[in-house]
């Protein structure tokens, strides 16, 4: 795909659309042909500016507005775009950021451009807003027509999440379940019951209100909600569950419908033997809840529409129903009520009782009050506040039957938020009256032993008895439709594979109806089951975790202060996200604890599945925002003014020229930084003003994939500069933040040995990427060729070494870590077959004094480093070594003796071993540095000194290997460890600039041979033997 294309001013555009179907959604592509003079086009100028995605890989499609109008195709996104005038578009094609390209066609006379699927994807970000244009333009609303967007968006507020959130919150309990509650809890603590539950449900509304006014939401509803806010990992998995949960509901809704149809018309029943006509048993009730499910599932199939104008339906029945109970409260006179039979404790039926509707009295009221907590009829257990508190917000937990339908509304954004709202209210007035009523009329006897008393106080008891029917039926419809329209969000999310596929099948209107199968399918399973009780108490634990999840996501939005995070909704703080979240979690022990550790474990199972598989990272992750402003918060109160050597650590920043040779230097000094920070650096030689787009921003990401591949915890940090020493001084400057700056600067060494390309032997960095990007090794040029030039010659080489210097940075300076034991470089414990040594040389070599000079600030960092080597797990079982060299005045062991007692001040592990200098390394003891590296002495001489240093290094590496006197190929040679490492100490560089190239021939000579080895010259104080 070509970055950009622009048509000149002097031609004219013809965009020619030609569709082609793939995978599902329309797709075209884009042409352009010179046809001067076009009467098509208006006479004033105008230009059409919109922004691709780099990543973007499909076609084009430019339709005119007539043509859209005219067609009823759902396949186009309307994206709306700037009208200018030419002369005021930018001269070049340019890029707004690495993932986003340009693209300017002048002049043209097209009103609306419309984007494939893959182009209208919710990683896309708002570019552009069209606010003027042709009058009478026609722009459709959100959703509509939309590709791949399903169903066409025609639900109302009210029809689409009034109803059904009403008639969830309702089900069967406001019928069966009122003389429960006020019988035991009396009106009082039944009062105190409902606010507690309501108030629980408002802090979730209350989250579900901000989430959903923040931007468009789209299908899915709460799992929408959280999994865009909290990643597909955490939304995943509760998306699954709440998918459950609403199975587990619609089977609890059907065999509750199924049950009280038996409790009437069953052969097992006490009503009138001419109605008891329906046989029972488990069998037979399995096929009622077939039937039931079947008619329930026939209307789901068919469509939004039909569930909304059949809720719609039960909806008047419901509230018909509750009219009529509500009159019958006023208009009934005083009767006394038959209860139903209850079984004794030997099988035989007690004798009937009475229990007493008195009208609206006092005494009644009164009488009412207090709690009276006895055993429930049906199961034969004592009640106690929290069972039936469980039992009553058991009934209320449908306030998600409203989101679940947001594929299908108009405007979910503000239908959500006003319906639900509206439906809490609704039903907590219901419910307030019922219990005024019920404790004014109803004595407790007629309370406690008949839950379906609204058939004995009734005008016409038919009527209460198609209220509970419509009620388990409306709940069913909702619990189903729920379940389908979460199924085929997690099916088109991709989540969970193959397993959800059938669910992504949609018809030509845009109905889900693989989606509704799949679920029908597993609510017949749930029938199988045929335990109203234990389900009614997974699907309430289910509902409670999905309502803290979004508790959750609306906290970390508001915590993470993101600015994006402006819902319209402001009726919401942090408090009662917090609140709302720890009574859901409250709650859900309380009801089943046993279920609500389930859950949990649950969620935690499938999280980990979903981490396993990974998903996509274009949903943006709440987590990032809330890391973004702790780390902020604390990197303000990370005072440098406030630095202790105590707490000194290494933060590196490595400079890297080409990855490929530079592998194991990036790994070793992933161990070397001790937890500090640690910033991979690299100088593109370039000028800005020169070039149309910064060439650094798109190499970010190879560089990121670079860090995540070698499983080392490094930042990335790129500049653009002429010159690699420019480039380096930027570097040491700017990286970093706060008091996380580099302190350290680390080079590999300038030498004429051959690149090496390690990604060919590293398996990490020649398998393919997941998810079919290209590997590695491609994004990275090769490795240069023996002899080409370099980008850096050795006097730049040198002087970025005496710019860091300058800078107060400490320098190191690594050669040959490609013959690193690979052992050492690897994460694990260093259980090796071979023991190593780590020698440490802790004085300058090139100017030897015949006191301990060695113990300066330079000689401790060597110390340091070494030390903090040794902690790393890949080097413990590496030995350390110190070598205290003995000047032609010192006795043997004075030195030694001297350099154990600040070994053992410094909690430093190391052997120490003496070893002489020969005639040529013995100099004047008064020469200091300076005059030393400035030339004071001679070129020769200084060679000397050099090698003979080099060569006393080389013989003690010679003895660990146990090479005798002929060398290796001598009689006496033995096994021993062989040196892994070697530390030396790096003498300042000369003053003069002309004596650089000079100076790295001396580090040439001292480091020959040597194997492995960092040259390190400190600067800092970094130890003490202080607590």
């Amino acid at each position: 795909m070509r970055r950009a294309w622009e048509a000149e001013q002097d031609c004219s555009a013809n965009l020619h659309r030609r569709r082609k179907r793939r995978s599902g959604h329309g797709t075209g592509i884009l042409s352009l042909s010179d046809r001067s003079g076009s009467s098509s086009f208006n006479s004033t100028p105008r230009a059409a500016i919109f922004f691709l995605p780099s990543s973007y890989s499909g076609r084009l499609y430019h339709v005119t507005k007539e043509h859209f109008l005219a067609t009823s195709s759902p396949r186009f996104r309307l994206f709306s775009i700037f009208r200018v005038h030419p002369h005021r578009l930018p001269p070049t094609i340019f890029s707004d950021s690495r993932d986003l390209l340009l693209l300017g066609v002048r002049p043209v006379n097209c009103s609306h451009i419309y984007l494939p699927p893959t182009m209208a994807s919710e990683s896309s970000p708002l570019l552009a807003y069209r606010l003027l244009g042709e009058e009478g333009a026609t722009f459709l609303p959100y959703g509509m027509g939309s590709p791949g967007g399903g169903a066409l968006r025609k639900l109302s507020t009210f029809l689409g999440v009034v109803v059904p959130t009403v008639l969830s919150m309702f089900s069967i309990v406001v019928f069966m379940r009122i003389g429960f509650v006020v019988g035991h809890a009396g009106l009082l603590q039944a009062l105190a019951m409902l606010l507690i539950a309501y108030f629980i449900l408002v802090l979730t509304v209350l989250s579900v209100c901000a989430i959903a006014t923040n931007g468009a939401v789209r299908g899915g509803g709460a799992y929408f909600m959280i999994s865009r806010t909290l990643g597909p990992e955490f939304g995943g998995s509760i998306g699954l569950m709440f998918f459950l949960a609403n199975v587990c509901g619609c089977a609890v809704s059907v065999l509750g419908l199924v049950e009280a149809i038996l409790d009437v018309f069953g052969a097992d029943a006490s009503g009138p033997a001419g109605i008891r006509t329906l046989p029972q048993g488990y069998g037979w009730n399995l096929l009622y809840g077939t039937i039931v499910l079947g008619l329930v599932g026939g209307v789901c199939t068919l469509g939004a529409g039909l569930y909304a104008q059949a809720s719609f339906l039960t909806f008047l029945l419901v509230s018909a129903s509750l009219a009529l109970v509500l009159i019958s409260f006023v208009a009934v006179g005083p009767r006394d009520v038959t209860l139903p039979l209850r079984p004794s404790t030997n099988g035989s039926s007690l004798n009937p009782n009475v229990g007493h509707f008195t009208g609206f009295n006092s005494s009644t009221l009164k009488a009412n009050l207090g709690a009276g907590y006895a055993q429930d009829y049906t199961t034969g257990v004592t009640m106690t506040f929290a069972s039936v508190f469980a039992v009553l917000f058991n009934g209320c937990t449908g306030i998600m039957a409203g989101a679940n339908m947001s594929g299908e509304l108009k405007d979910p954004s503000r239908a959500i938020p006003l319906g639900t709202i509206i439906a809490v209210a609704y039903t907590f007035f219901i419910y307030t009256l019922l219990f005024f009523f019920s404790s004014f009329t109803c004595d407790r006897t007629l309370l406690q032993e008949d839950y379906g008393f609204f058939r004995g106080i009734s005008l016409w008891p038919p009527m209460v008895l198609i209220g509970v029917y419509a009620a388990s039926l409306s709940a069913s419809m909702s619990s189903l439709i729920g379940a389908s329209r979460i199924l085929h969000a997690l099916a088109q999310d991709d989540l969970f594979g193959l397993i959800l596929a059938p669910a992504k099948v949609v018809s030509q209107g845009g109905n889900p109806w693989g989606a509704v199968l799949y679920s029908w399918c597993l609510v017949q399973v749930m029938l199988l089951v045929g335990k109203l009780n234990t389900l009614a108490a997974v699907v309430t634990v289910f509902y409670l975790v999905a309502y803290a999840a979004v508790d959750l996501s609306c906290l970390s939005l508001e915590w993470a202060s993101a600015p994006n995070f402006r819902p319209t909704f402001n009726l919401f703080s942090w408090h009662t996200c917090l609140l709302g979240m720890a009574s859901c979690l409250l709650m859900m022990f309380l009801i089943s604890p046993g279920a609500a550790g389930g859950s949990l474990l649950l969620m935690g199972l499938l999280s980990a599945l979903l981490t396993a598989r990974g998903g996509p990272s274009s949903w943006g992750y709440v987590s990032q925002a809330l890391l973004f402003h702790q780390v902020r918060k604390y990197l303000l109160r990370l005072d440098v003014r406030k630095d202790h050597v105590k707490f000194w650590r290494p933060q590196l920043l490595l400079l890297v020229g080409n990855p490929r040779g530079a592998l194991p230097l990036l790994r070793l000094a992933n161990q070397l930084k001790k937890g500090g920070l640690y910033v991979l650096g690299h100088v593109s030689l370039g000028d800005l003003d020169a070039l149309p787009l910064d060439p650094v921003q798109p190499q970010y990401g190879a560089w990121l994939s670079l860090i995540d591949r070698a499983q080392v915890k490094a930042f990335v940090d790129l500049t653009l500069s002429p010159t690699v020493r420019q480039g380096a001084q930027h570097l040491l400057r700017i990286s970093g933040l706060g008091g996380m700056k580099p302190n350290t600067l680390v080079l590999g060494f300038y030498d004429d040995a051959p690149p090496q390309d390690h990604f060919l032997t590293d398996p990490a960095f020649s398998e393919p990427v997941e998810g079919g990007g290209p590997a590695l090794d491609s994004l990275f040029p090769p490795p240069r060729a023996p002899g080409s030039p370099r980008a850096l010659t050795p006097h730049d080489y040198v002087a970025t070494v005496v710019d860091a210097l300058k800078m107060n940075k400490n320098v190191v300076l690594a050669r040959e870590c490609g013959a690193l034991p690979p052992e050492r470089l690897s994460r694990s414990s260093g259980s090796s077959s071979q023991s190593h040594h780590v020698d440490v040389w802790p004085l300058n070599l090139l100017r030897p004094k015949g006191s301990p000079g060695y113990v300066d600030v330079c000689g401790l960092f060597l110390l340091q480093m070494a030390t903090i080597l040794s902690m790393v797990p890949a080097w413990q079982s590496a030995k350390l070594r110190i070598f205290l060299c003995l000047g032609p005045q010192e006795a043997p062991g004075t030195g030694e003796e001297r350099l154990r007692v600040l070994l053992s001040q410094l909690r430093i592990r190391a052997e120490v071993q003496e070893v002489a200098w020969s005639e040529g390394a013995r100099i004047d003891e008064g020469e200091d540095e300076e005059n030393f590296v400035n030339g004071n002495r001679g070129d020769a001489e200084v060679d000397a000194l050099a090698i003979s240093a080099n060569a006393l290094v080389r013989a003690q590496q010679a003895n660990d290997r146990g090479e005798g006197p002929g060398g290796p190929e001598g009689d006496h040679r033995r096994e021993g460890p062989s040196t892994a490492l070697t530390f030396l100490y790096l003498p300042r560089p000369p003053a003069d600039p002309a004596r650089y190239p000079r100076y790295l021939a001396l580090l040439e000579m001292l480091s020959q041979g040597l194997g492995p080895t960092l040259l390190i010259h400190g600067v800092t104080p970094v130890t003490c033997t202080d607590i």
